[in-house]
């Protein structure tokens, strides 16, 4: 596995996008902590105040599948 490579679940090999020159954005609610940037077919996200840090990497449904789940409580903790 190279470097550009990431295991997701299901141990599913994927390319991992070069975020270099990658646009963070931020939400125009809260403190702009969670950023996300649309890079090679994918979406990353990492954590605005660790910019240098890791990103997680989604595949479309992957990310699809987060954003429903957060819409509908999946991972609320009350």
């Amino acid at each position: 596995m190279t470097a550009n490579t990431v295991t997701g679940a299901g141990n599913t090999a994927k390319h991992r996008p070069d975020l270099g020159g990658a646009e963070w954005l931020s939400g125009s609610r809260g403190s702009g902590d969670v950023q996300i940037a649309f890079v090679d077919g994918c979406i990353a996200m990492r954590d605005g105040r660790q910019p240098d840090g890791p990103a997680l990497i989604f595949t479309p449904a992957e990310w699809r599948a987060f954003v429903l789940g957060a819409r509908d409580g999946e991972f609320d903790l009350g």
